[in-house]
């Protein structure tokens, strides 16, 4: 399906992209006006129609600002925000707000049917509106409106890439899902076909199974919807960006309909040089039954990236500084780039997706979701280092006399080609029922997963231990001054290949991964006002990692890492709400992360423990959380404060000296307070606003005292994002908005001897609206020009994109 889908359908999404959609251009904005027309004032169906317009409206006008107080449509399991499978339920309720308060957001799957404000978590929501208001393109930078969650890069034995995320701290690198299944792959993650993005934060093993440690990013897609809807976007701007976008929903008939999205992207980077992206993608899906008992969705989601690994700063002490810094933080320009022209990164990724909803009764609504996912990549880069002669370059501060170690083979990452695939299909059953007075919600199922990798990494031809790539000029770097006879891949060899320890020397790799997870929870209602959840989910993981090739050389033998662990891991809440805009909540969480579970973005596997034997004890984490969550001013602003206390035992690292994935035997804390507000405070202006206060603890390595400061945790950190829509309806109208992304300077290793200075973005907005169907918008970006760092591993920071300006034009009808 992948090849299929790569060679016959990529000239497809190029066209949907760069081609322009005639025809029936008004037909939604008529059928709703017919409709509308339809109903007379005060009868009873008027308020239905009224409410289903302005629905249509808000769901396709490009600018969020103009919806003021929305009225939207929603079956008895759906909420305002949700589209697509349930956009229009058997039954229907009038729900009066505002897409900035997310407080009424659905979380998107069978096994968490409440919305966000009676879910007893903290949820960040990032929703439509905002994507749409702050151009986000990508996963990473949707995400940066959620507090607590860091981007990091890695590398190891075949190359941890793509979107690493971590959230309170703590790696969720496993831990994306879309839709409510994981998502396996290692790549970058465009926001084409994104709706909204939730990030359920702390251990939720009993809906997503193992992982979760520090929560699950969920991104919920574009779906068919009945209305008839066209959309076409096109942004260009700085170093050379260009992007387009279609979005294409056809009405089939009253219960079918039809959806594709496509993409075509290309850009360099502000204040990088030499590293560009190119992608391109296409998300088609049709659904069946909507607005039945019964709806099926089938989709189809693939994309294509090729692009150029940034390793970024290598981090050294110098010039007497009391931590090691970025090199670039010592004077050295941000542009500079230290690879090689061979270094390359390209990634095919496509994952089938059937969802089936039915709906029983009243009482018992059935969700049956099952993908297949298919993931290859091929990958080379320049490990960089900064050795003697560097650091005496940045002492004596002669920068021209300074060179940057790209080391490849001896070292790792080494050149590779990656093949995964996996399945995965999760049944729950939801059943309201009573018990004399108790009203009872059981949500239960069964949940199993397959993933298989492989990988076979080369060498070079020119290159060996005592020959290695040629250096980079610390202050004019030289990407041509690497021959390609010198960096031909070629089969490994011994004199190349990094004796990993507990490893050997092996240039492949096969791996899989299976789960089978049963779930089981039930909220309880002891009166309209109070409510208690309780609930399990165990797990049986199974596991084996195979290491081979070059078995001829002395105590080189292959080698096998099997495991299986069975896991238990209850919940508890305690759910208050005494009013209707107000819940007060208690929540105890654990989750189980098995060493080996990260079969596609791992490198090796996890070893070695005590006394040199695997050391497979499983992470283990515990949540303690106290939280409010209010809807005010009639549903059009939500607001969020929450204290919890996350326990980690058996802390993951990744070891920066043979870049393996290790346990390490820690303890780990994090403890602290969130903050959220969002949605319209005044007619046309709109807000949302986050706050973080951390207080991370890690013990040494094997336990002991917590004292250190934990990686990539910033003790405080705060988003504000805001815009206000003058004049609207009238031909002068314009929308005007910006905010700030403010992360306190973290700690790069557990052993706090290393770090980067605190980030600060300042990002704008301003719009204008032709007519009804049309939008002209600039975005500024890091407007002062700040030398912040996006992507964060113990021994390199990569300088986030400098000041960028992208114009876009959006034709929506």
């Amino acid at each position: 399906m992948s090849r299929f889908i790569h060679r016959c359908l990529r000239p497809a999404s190029a066209a949907l992209t760069l081609g322009s959609v005639a025809g029936g251009a008004y037909a939604a904005d008529v059928a709703a006006s017919q409709h509308q027309d339809s109903a007379k004032p005060g009868d009873k169906h008027h308020v239905a129609a009224k409410a289903e317009h302005k629905a249509v409206t808000q769901q396709h006008a490009p600018s969020s600002a103009t919806q003021g107080s929305a009225t939207q449509l929603a079956s008895a399991q759906t909420t305002p925000q949700q589209e697509g499978v349930q956009a229009k339920g058997v039954e229907r309720i009038h729900v009066i707000g505002h897409p900035f308060n997310t407080m009424h957001a659905s979380n998107d799957m069978g096994r968490l049917p409440q919305d966000v404000m009676h879910t007893a978590q903290t949820i960040d929501v990032v929703p439509r509106e905002l994507i749409k208001q702050q151009n986000a393109k990508s996963l990473d930078e949707a995400l940066r409106n959620v507090p607590g969650i860091t981007a990091s890069v890695g590398e190891g034995a075949g190359g941890l890439n793509g979107d690493q995320f971590l959230i309170r701290g703590f790696p969720a690198q496993n831990d994306i899902y879309e839709d409510g299944l994981r998502d396996f792959g290692v790549y970058s993650r465009d926001s084409f076909n994104y709706d909204s993005v939730n990030v359920i934060k702390g251990p939720s093993s009993q809906v997503f199974g193992n992982g979760t440690t520090g929560g699950a990013i969920n991104v919920v897609t574009k779906t068919p919807t009945v209305n008839n809807h066209y959309n076409v976007d096109f942004s260009g701007g700085s170093a050379d960006y260009f992007r387009g976008t279609v979005d294409i929903n056809q009405r089939i008939n009253d219960t079918t309909a039809f959806r594709i999205e496509g993409l075509g992207a290309s850009n360099n980077v502000v204040g990088r040089d030499h590293v560009w992206d190119h992608r391109w993608g296409i998300a088609p899906s049709i659904a069946f039954g909507l607005g039945t008992k019964t709806t099926v969705v089938l989709q189809v989601t693939h994309e294509t990236d090729n692009s150029v690994p940034d390793y970024g700063m290598p981090v050294v002490k110098a010039r007497g500084s009391a931590y090691g810094r970025p090199i670039s933080e010592y004077g050295v320009p941000r542009e500079n780039w230290y690879g090689k022209r061979q270094d390359h990164n390209h990634t095919d990724d496509t994952m089938e997706t059937l969802r089936l909803k039915h709906i029983f009764n009243d009482h018992l609504t059935f969700h049956n979701d099952t993908r297949f996912g298919e993931y290859s990549r091929n990958f080379e880069a320049s490990k960089l280092a900064c050795g003697a002669q560097c650091v005496n370059a940045l002492n004596s501060g002669n920068y021209g006399a300074g060179s940057i170690l790209r080391n490849t083979n001896g070292s790792v990452p080494l050149p590779y080609k990656q093949n995964s695939w996996s399945f995965q299909d999760v049944a729950s059953l939801q059943a309201d029922f009573k018990t004399g007075f108790l009203r009872h919600q059981v949500v239960t199922g069964v949940d199993m997963e397959y993933v298989h990798d492989s990988r076979h990494q080369d060498t070079y031809e020119g290159v060996s231990i005592k020959n290695p790539t040629p250096t980079a000029n610390m202050l004019n770097p030289n990407p041509d001054n690497v021959p390609d006879a010198m960096v031909r891949r070629v089969s490994a060899r011994a004199n190349s290949m990094p004796d990993i320890a507990g490893i050997g020397k092996k240039p492949s790799s096969r791996g899989y991964g299976f789960d089978t997870g049963i779930f089981l929870y039930d909220q309880i209602w002891f009166t309209k006002w109070a409510s208690i959840k309780g609930g399990f989910r165990w797990d049986r993981w199974q596991s084996n990692y195979r290491v081979y090739g070059l078995e001829n050389l002395p105590n080189n033998p292959d080698r096998s890492f099997p495991q299986t662990k069975n896991t238990f891991n209850p919940t508890a809440s305690l759910i208050l709400t005494p009013t209707k805009w107000q819940t007060i909540y208690f929540t105890y969480a654990s989750s189980t992360t098995p060493t080996g579970m990260y079969v596609t973005s791992g490198a090796v596997p996890v070893r070695p423990g005590r006394q040199g034997g695997v050391d497979t004890r499983p992470q283990k984490a515990r949540l303690y959380e106290v939280g409010s969550k209010f809807s005010l001013l009639h549903d059009r602003l939500g607001a969020t404060i929450s204290l919890f206390r996350l326990d980690k035992d058996n802390a993951l690292t990744t070891d920066p000296v043979s870049n393996s994935t290790i346990n390490t035997g820690a303890q780990q804390r994090n403890q602290g307070m969130e903050l959220s507000v969002g949605g319209m405070i005044l007619p046309g202006w709109n807000i949302t606003a986050t706050y973080a206060l951390y207080d991370p603890k890690t013990s040494p390595n094997g336990g002991g005292k917590m004292h250190n400061q934990i990686q990539y945790v910033p003790h405080n950190q705060a988003t504000l994002w805001s815009a206000y829509e003058a004049f609207p309806g009238k031909p002068w109208n314009f929308t005007i908005g910006g905010g700030l992304t403010w992360r306190q300077g973290v700690y790069l290793n557990n052993d706090n001897t290393s770090k980067v200075p605190a980030n600060l973005d300042f990002d704008s907005v301003i719009s204008h609206r032709f007519g009804r169907h049309w939008v002209a918008s600039l975005n500024g970006y890091n407007l002062a020009n700040r030398l912040n760092y996006n992507s964060l591993f113990a021994g390199y920071a990569t300088p986030a994109p400098g000041r960028t300006f992208l114009g876009r034009l959006t034709m929506d009808y």
